[in-house]
């Protein structure tokens, strides 16, 4: 039997890869890109390559598989070329996510993960709740965009 608190994480996980989706379907290219509070706000794409850049990176520490390379700041830059372009990064970062917590026998709760300097418990739990905010800012800027493009200018 798999350990029921990844069964659990993988449950909460799933449901927010396909909020992400939701959140993405129909996006023009302005809309993934818009900053709805100007430039030090977050982009619907920045917004879901930080979440799963992050989930990747957390449960990878969680697990205790090696580290996917990640460059944190530039996932704050992202921009995309068409709604085809980031689901195409959200299509790899859920098979690679997937792939992390079909791992048997890596989560052990309380195991330091020194390079962290966390546990493996605190690790899986940021990453579940790091996600969650993430597709929250996303579903909100989705519905300002929509408000937006429903009042007259």
């Amino acid at each position: 039997m798999a350990d029921p608190t990844i069964e659990a994480a993988r449950s909460i996980v799933d449901t927010q890869l396909v909020s992400i989706r939701q959140g993405l379907t129909g996006a023009t290219r302005e809309m993934l890109n818009w900053r709805p509070a100007g430039p030090d706000s977050n982009s619907a794409a920045v917004l879901a390559v930080h979440a799963l850049s992050s989930t990747r990176h957390w449960l990878s520490v969680a697990i205790g598989t090696p580290r996917p390379d990640r460059d944190r700041d530039s996932e704050f830059r992202t921009e995309v070329g068409g709604v085809d372009e980031l689901l195409g990064f959200v299509d790899g970062a859920e098979a690679d996510i997937r792939e992390i917590l079909e791992e048997e026998g890596g989560f052990e709760p309380g195991a330091r993960r020194e390079e962290e300097d966390v546990t493996a418990a605190w690790a899986l739990i940021h990453a579940v709740e790091h996600l969650q905010e993430h597709v929250a800012h996303l579903e909100l800027t989705r519905q300002l965009w929509d408000q937006r493009a429903t009042q007259p200018r």
